[in-house]
């Protein structure tokens, strides 16, 4: 017998900083914080190491200078300036003493703290997954939010609040990391745009040379044979011996004229030849596509008529004494599948309670292998999470009765309070929050399926992280403090399959929420089934 589970979701926004040993640190803005703390201790120490090591040649430049008036003196009358016994017994005894502990001064070691404090820190410090995982990030949001290197390499971001930019060097760093994951279209980009940031006077220790090894072959993979050709040549101007282009040139003007040769000018051909180039652009497919519009907010707009059946209210949880007097502001964001927002549903001291409460849990957010049957991380999920159950603290036990009243639905059957902090870039591509097996009947859905979810929007995010849902055309965009909420399934227990969203990249800011899935065993006189699928 097959189960489904039935799940709400309530979604929070949150902020923090923490202190942990390596743990994907690219994947969670929340623990990469505590690296800016590190790092500011690590300037610290080095600038305590500067001060030591200049307070040290201080002592050596007051010396040298006594000694050179003192020898300038002495060098002039040698015998007269000894005649004095004071300066015989002073010769005497800098060369045997004081001359010793100069040279001890000068071999004395002032990094050891410096050393020490670094290599304390050093196991906090990212890896190279991280820095892959960072620079992917960047490649994804380009993709998504349609930015171009130019852009996004001088900074150029809404509501960015400190704004930085990307050298040649590390505009180098991404071609690269491109090119090892044989994305050629990435790395012809990047390294295009280091070159230009060199070409323009840019003071770098990058090398032209090297750019061009990695563009030129990066180009040559995509099909364009001629512009590679362009690019060797150019890169031989600088290193008229560097081995591997003189060996490229050599092969690519081989191709050219075997394609001369073949008479490679007929139609299909050239049709061919621009299908390859077109590569360059990647093939998304239509969900894709519709994902990444909704996440830029150019999704398909309702009509007017669907706008004015959305309303906005005071919502007293079908007349639950806790909000019968002091009812909570609701808006609806889509009719099909139905969304709504609690606005003002958490307070800025719960957001932070659940936040100190998550840190120190957070952990890579894990998707299902269907193959194995096992818990895995993937590239389509970057984030971290924790969960949080309700006797640990009053908040979240008031977090966790919050819903279950305005709802109406019993939590006592929920699975626990999920806060995710979203990384560089992070995402979770579309996805159902329901699973299927086969078809069951309503009386044995109960037992696994997630009926409903309740999003709390614990931040505000300055560009991107919106929820969006590619199958009908809604963005729902993080607000702090509010809840969003909808239904995964039909009251039969059958899945929307309208409800399958995704969560947009981060652009610009930290995205915190805080998820409550709710099963749909419990409902069963809350939510009665009904006789048809889709209702």
């Amino acid at each position: 017998m097959a189960f489904n589970k039935m799940w709400y979701t309530v979604a929070l926004g949150l902020l923090l900083p923490f202190s942990y040993a390596h743990t994907d640190f690219f994947t969670s803005i929340g623990h990469m914080t505590d690296l800016i703390n590190t790092e500011k201790d690590l300037v610290v120490s080095l600038k305590d190491y500067i001060k030591a090591e200049e307070s040290k040649l201080e002592q050596i430049k007051k010396w040298a200078e006594k000694l050179d008036q003192l020898t300038d003196a002495a060098t002039k009358d040698p015998e007269g300036f000894l005649g004095h016994p004071v300066n015989a017994f002073k010769l005497m005894k800098r060369l045997n003493t004081e001359w010793g502990e100069l040279e001890s001064l000068v071999l004395k070691d002032m990094s050891d703290g410096f050393i020490s404090n670094m290599t304390i820190q050093r196991q906090f410090f990212p890896n190279d997954e991280d820095q892959t995982g960072a620079a992917k990030a960047l490649l994804r949001l380009q993709d998504t939010y349609n930015l171009d290197t130019d852009t996004l390499s001088r900074g150029n971001l809404p509501g960015v609040k400190h704004k930085s930019f990307l050298t040649a060097e590390d505009c180098f760093e991404l071609g690269k990391i491109a090119y090892t994951e044989a994305d050629y279209y990435h790395t012809e980009l990047w390294m295009e745009q280091a070159l230009k940031q060199l070409d323009e006077g840019e003071v770098s220790s990058a090398d032209k040379a090297y750019i061009l090894d990695y563009l030129s072959y990066a180009v040559y993979q995509q099909g364009d044979l001629g512009k590679a050709m362009m690019l060797t040549k150019r890169l031989l101007e600088l290193d008229p011996e560097h081995q591997r282009a003189n060996g490229n040139m050599k092969y690519f003007e081989y191709i050219m004229a075997k394609e001369k040769e073949a008479n490679k000018s007929s139609t299909d051909s050239e049709d061919q030849m621009e299908q390859e180039t077109e590569v360059k652009k990647k093939d998304y497919l239509p969900e894709r596509r519709k994902y990444e519009m909704l996440c830029r907010g150019e999704g398909l707009k309702m009509t007017p008529r669907r706008q004015k059946r959305l309303f906005c209210r005071y919502y007293d949880g079908n007349r639950n004494p806790r909000y019968i007097l002091g009812p909570v502001k609701q808006e609806d964001e889509w009719d099909k599948p139905r969304i709504v927002r609690f606005l003002d549903i958490i307070s800025d001291e719960e957001i932070e309670t659940v936040k100190e409460l998550a840190k120190p849990r957070l952990s890579r957010a894990t998707v299902h292998d269907p193959e194995t049957g096992k818990l895995t991380t993937a590239h389509y999920r970057v984030s971290k999470s924790a969960w949080l159950s309700g006797y640990e603290s009053p908040v979240v036990s008031r977090i966790n009765t919050r819903i279950q009243d305005l709802t109406g639905l019993d939590v006592s059957t929920a699975e626990e309070l999920q806060v995710a902090n979203y990384g560089v870039g992070g995402q979770y591509e579309p996805h159902f929050d329901f699973g299927r097996v086969s078809p069951v009947f309503c009386f044995h859905l109960f037992l696994l399926h997630k009926h409903c979810v309740s999003l709390f929007q614990m931040s505000d995010v300055s560009a991107g992280g919106a929820t969006v849902f590619p199958e009908v055309g809604a963005s729902v965009w993080p607000k702090k403090g509010t809840a969003v909420f909808w239904y995964n399934l039909f009251p039969s227990g059958e899945g929307d399959y309208s409800t399958r969203h995704a969560a947009c990249p981060v652009l610009v800011g930290n995205k915190w929420v805080s998820n409550k899935w709710l099963h749909e065993r419990g409902q069963e006189f809350r939510r009665p089934c009904t006789l048809s699928e889709l209702e």
